[in-house]
C-alpha cells in the first residue's frame, strides 16, 4: 500500500496544524504501508526527525496561497497518477486541496474560518482557494473533523454528508507539558526572553477580529483597575492580519507598560512559558478546537476562555466561561480566579484531568485506521 502526505499549508511543522502533522508522523507504525510526503522544496528537512525514513518530494516552486491552490488544482491530479498512490492523505483540508483526486482522498479539517467573519476577512485566504474549497471538500472520500464542532459546521456550511465526516480530536503531549512545581523566583528566564510573574497569557498568532486581542487588552485594563495587582499580560504569537491594530489598542492602553508581545514563540520552548503563567486566558472569537485550552491545562495553569466555537467542548468543565464580546465578563472570570484561591486551585485540578481525556497516541491510532481503510476500498 501506498499513501501521500501533503505537507503543503502546514507551516514546516511549526503552526498547530504543523504540530498536528509532526505528531502523526512520529506515530506512525514500521508496517507495509510506504508513506511519501510531498510539499515546498524548502520544507524538505521540516519533518525529518519526525518521520527520517519518509520520502519527501519538492513540489511547487512558487510561494504563497494562491500559487497552493493552483498547483493543486493543475498540478496535483497527475502527481498523484505518476506516484500511483492507494489514497492521499491532506492534514490541513481546509487551507489546501485539489480539486479533484485520482486516488482516494482523505482530509483533516482544524477550522472552518473561510465561513468565518467579513469578507475583508477571507480576503486573505486568496480568490482561487475561496473558488473552490467548498466543492474539494466535498469531492474528498472521508473528511476528519478535529471537533464535533467542525463536524456540524462541515454538514452546514459544505453540505458534506455526516456519513463521510469522522471526528478525531487532536491530543496533548504529556512529555512537553505537565504541571511543573512552582517557585518563589520573580523571573521567568525562556532564551532570548526574561518574564517577570505573575503573567496572564494568551499564545495565539496575532489576528484581528478572530483572535478578539483587542477586547482581552480591553477586559486587562479592567482586570488592573480592579485588582491593582502586578499581573503583566503577555501576548506570544507572530503578527498576522490586523497585528498593528493590536498593537495600537496595547499602546493607547493605560497598562501598556505591563503588555508584552514576544513575536513568534519558539515552539520548543511554550511548555515553560504556559508553566510560568499565573492564568491563561483564551478570547478567541472562533476556534475550531482550541490547542491552547488544553496545552495551559496539561501544564496545571487555570484557564478563562471565551463560550464560542469549539472551546467549551475542548475545556469541558473545567474553565471559566466569558462572552468574547464583553469585555466586562473577560475581566470579571480574571478577577474570580486570580482572588478565589479555592476557585484557583479547583481549576487546576479539573483542568489537569480534562487534558488527560486527549492523546496524540490516539489521535494517530484513529487517522491510520480511516486513512487504511479508505485506501483499501
Amino acid at each position: 500500500m501506498k499513501i501521500g502526505i501533503d505537507t503543503f499549508a502546514c507551516d514546516s511543522g511549526k503552526s498547530a496544524v504543523g504540530l498536528y502533522l509532526t505528531q502523526l508522523l512520529r506515530r506512525i507504525p514500521p508496517s507495509g504501508e510506504n508513506f511519501e510526503l510531498f510539499g515546498w522544496d524548502y520544507d524538505r528537512f521540516s519533518y525529518s526527525e519526525a518521520a527520517p525514513d519518509m520520502e519527501f518530494i519538492p513540489r511547487c516552486h512558487f510561494s504563497g496561497k494562491t500559487a497552493i491552490s493552483v498547483w493543486h488544482v493543475l498540478k496535483y491530479p497527475e502527481f498523484a497518477r505518476v506516484r500511483q498512490w492507494n489514497a492521499c492523505f491532506f492534514p490541513a483540508a481546509h487551507r489546501g486541496l485539489p480539486y479533484k483526486s485520482p486516488c482516494p482522498a482523505i482530509g483533516a479539517v482544524h477550522d472552518m474560518t473561510a465561513w468565518w467573519g467579513s469578507r475583508k476577512a477571507k480576503e486573505q485566504l486568496g480568490v482561487v482557494f475561496r473558488m473552490i474549497l467548498p466543492n474539494s471538500l466535498r469531492r474528498l472520500d472521508r473528511v476528519i473533523a478535529v471537533s464535533s464542532w467542525i463536524k456540524e459546521e462541515l454538514m452546514e456550511l459544505a453540505g458534506i454528508k455526516e456519513s463521510r465526516i469522522e471526528v478525531v480530536p487532536n491530543g496533548i503531549d504529556y512529555t512537553a507539558f505537565f504541571p511543573r512545581p512552582r517557585n518563589e523566583e520573580s523571573i521567568v528566564l525562556i532564551q532570548p526572553f526574561s518574564f517577570r510573574r505573575p503573567y496572564v497569557l494568551y499564545a495565539s498568532r496575532l489576528e484581528h477580529p478572530v483572535k478578539n486581542h483587542v477586547r482581552l487588552i480591553k477586559a486587562f485594563g479592567i482586570f488592573k483597575e480592579r485588582t491593582h495587582y502586578p499581573h503583566r499580560l503577555v501576548l506570544a504569537g507572530a503578527d498576522s492580519h490586523g497585528a498593528n491594530i493590536i498593537k495600537d489598542a496595547a499602546g493607547a492602553s493605560k497598562y501598556r507598560n505591563d503588555i508584552f508581545f514576544t513575536g513568534h514563540f519558539p515552539v520548543t520552548s511554550l511548555p515553560e512559558l504556559y508553566a510560568g503563567a499565573d492564568i491563561v486566558a483564551v478570547p478567541s472569537m472562533y476556534e475550531g478546537f482550541g490547542m491552547g485550552v488544553l496545552e495551559a491545562m496539561a501544564s496545571g495553569v487555570p484557564v478563562v476562555c471565551a463560550r464560542a466555537g469549539s472551546l467549551p467542548e475542548t475545556a469541558g468543565h473545567a474553565a471559566l466561561y466569558f462572552d468574547p464580546l464583553d469585555a466586562e465578563e473577560m475581566a470579571d472570570r480574571m478577577v474570580t480566579i486570580t482572588a478565589n484561591r479555592d476557585i484557583y486551585r479547583e481549576s487546576i485540578k479539573a483542568g489537569i484531568e480534562r487534558a488527560k481525556n486527549f492523546s496524540w497516541d490516539a489521535c494517530a491510532r484513529d487517522t491510520l485506521k480511516i486513512i487504511q481503510e479508505t485506501a483499501l476500498r
